[in-house]
């Protein structure tokens, strides 16, 4: 790192799965992206002292706290990141909005909408940024790319299936995602966020929908499975489909649209891949092509390896990070922001309403 470069301290409040994707990114990022800013480890907040040590050894936190509301309002922290669970998103956001920080959130934005929106009016004067690290999948974003250029045409149908196992696992059942008071909701805001995300994000708005959702596992107090139907203001028909019961598959978050000119299909489990068929050329030339994006000329291609050298999970944070810290640099507003997390909770929100009333809901008319 150079003198130049401005120091960004960053605290981080959580110390789970997702924290360890955070802190590779905080690391990687200015090997990969030209970023103006040196990103310093400063903190590491939690529960659990001897849990937080051994990933602050791990990870390279300089420090450890279990208060975050002490951390939130240090006067050397610029950056406040939130991996803990749903309840207390909103809590630490507006703290740390209010302390006039940087603010990196994971997913679900909230617990409710009405709490998502608060969240998101607090932080209009500050940077924000919601973990929708999907978006940043080279294939998924040469999918937009191509959705852009007109390659698809006019499109007719949106498909998108989000499907683990997790959910039939007994040793996973336990934790806070499977309960409504710290998670929210279950498969709804765990895994159809991200797919709905992706659909706003490549297909535009979402105008009405009818959804169900189901629990498998008795006496639990959040969904397992959610399954809907939804109309988007282009004019497309969509289903979209979250379940943790998904036998089979291990994190298969999947879409498939269908235009007037062709088709893009892709899944994350082969995610260095983009299916693309075009309906343009002569009948008899017509196939799908298995596109392995990776470069040349692909999305992010110049920022991690040459050609035909496949990225993981992890380059999804980093690229995400590189892409906001290049905003932050220009002055420019990043996407997704706590607004885009409002939107997907919107869809949410419609999801619990159709459920609960068996018909469609109209997004306008859900809040």
């Amino acid at each position: 790192m150079t003198d130049s470069k401005k120091k960004l301290n960053i605290a981080m409040i959580g110390h789970g799965f997702i924290a360890r994707a955070h802190s590779n990114a905080f690391h990687q990022v200015g090997r990969f992206f030209p970023v103006a800013y040196d990103l310093n480890l400063r903190v590491i907040c939690g529960r659990n002292r001897p849990n937080l040590e051994a990933m602050a050894s791990q990870w390279g936190w300089h420090e450890v706290a279990t208060d975050w509301q002490e951390v939130v309002n240090r006067s050397d922290i610029q950056v406040v990141d939130i991996a803990v669970p749903n309840a207390l998103h909103a809590s630490i956001a507006i703290a740390a909005a209010q302390a006039g920080k940087i603010i990196w959130c994971e997913k679900p934005l909230a617990m409710s909408l009405n709490e998502a929106e608060a969240m998101a009016e607090t932080v209009k004067q500050v940077p924000n940024l919601v973990w929708f690290n999907y978006r940043r999948v080279p294939a998924v974003a040469f999918a937009k790319q191509l959705i852009e250029e007109g390659r698809l045409g006019d499109i007719f149908h949106y498909r998108a299936w989000y499907l683990n196992q997790s959910g039939n696992d007994p040793s996973k059942a336990a934790g806070w995602r499977y309960t409504r008071a710290e998670a929210g909701s279950g498969a709804t805001g765990d895994l159809l966020s991200h797919a709905v995300d992706l659909a706003l994000h490549l297909n535009g708005e979402i105008s009405e929908l009818c959804a169900t959702t189901h629990t498998f596992a008795r006496g639990r107090d959040v969904d397992d499975a959610a399954m809907l139907m939804v109309r988007f203001a282009n004019g497309s028909l969509g289903t979209l489909e979250a379940s943790r019961y998904g036998v089979g598959c291990r994190n298969r978050n999947a879409f498939e649209i269908n235009g007037s000119k062709g088709m893009i299909r892709f899944d994350l489990e082969n995610m260095n891949r983009l299916e693309f068929f075009d309906a343009t050329q002569a009948p008899n030339l017509q196939a799908s092509r298995n596109l392995l994006v990776t470069g040349p000329d692909h999305p992010y291609s110049g920022n991690f390896w040459k050609p035909g050298h496949e990225i993981g999970y992890e380059h999804t944070f980093i690229a995400t990070l590189g892409d906001f810290l290049q905003s932050l640099e220009r002055g420019q507003r990043f996407r997704p922001n706590f607004d885009d997390g409002v939107a997907v909770h919107r869809i949410l929100d419609a999801v619990e309403k159709s459920t609960q009333a068996r018909a469609w809901i109209k997004i306008g008319d859900a809040g």
